[in-house]
């Protein structure tokens, strides 16, 4: 059990069975009743996000999530299928779960996975990752570094804006909290 007043941004909480992370939390003391903590919580099972108010000093459960190294196989359908490098045992997470991450994602990629009571909710991506320009527009000659932009899609899926130089081939480094081009690798 831990009180609210012990909130703090990335703890896991347990409501009614289900795993929320405090994504933010504020204090606040009314003029004639007492405290409370007004919460966003994120649920990290299928990542949606509410907005919960307790009573300051409330007790709720802490949930002990784990979190632990997982490399990325493939994908089968809807599901992502993650094996663990030490006992080679295989875990599913389906692609609700994981929602926008899946953009990100590259075959033998190693990642952390949080895991709630033997079960994977989640998944920590790095903050860039490298991934191959499989289809854009031509570069047109005279294009330069500085300018405009065009959409590329790369070999995950995901569609970004990248430079008018970039063309199809190349490496480039996307940040996975923005889904932004960073560089050409």
């Amino acid at each position: 059990m831990i009180s609210t007043n012990e909130f703090h941004n990335g703890l896991t909480i347990e409501l009614s069975g289900t795993v929320f992370q405090v994504v933010e939390f504020q204090h606040s003391k009314t003029g004639r009743g007492g405290a409370f903590v007004r919460a966003k919580l994120r649920d990290l099972e299928n990542g949606g996000v509410i907005e919960k108010t307790f009573r300051a000093g409330e007790k709720v459960n802490r949930a002990h999530v784990e979190q632990c190294q997982k490399q990325f196989l493939y994908r089968s359908n809807q599901d992502f299928i993650f094996m663990d490098n030490e006992t080679y045992e295989q875990i599913v997470i389906n692609e609700e779960q994981l929602g926008d991450k899946i953009n990100y994602l590259k075959e033998n990629m190693t990642l952390s996975v949080l895991m709630y009571k033997e079960r994977p909710i989640d998944i920590t991506l790095p903050t860039s990752v490298q991934l191959k320009v499989i289809e854009t527009q031509p570069g047109i000659k005279g294009n330069t570094v500085s300018g405009g932009s065009k959409p590329a899609k790369l070999e995950s899926g995901a569609v970004v804006q990248v430079p008018l130089f970039i063309e199809e081939g190349d490496l480039i480094r996307v940040d996975t909290r923005s889904g932004e081009y960073l560089e050409r690798v």
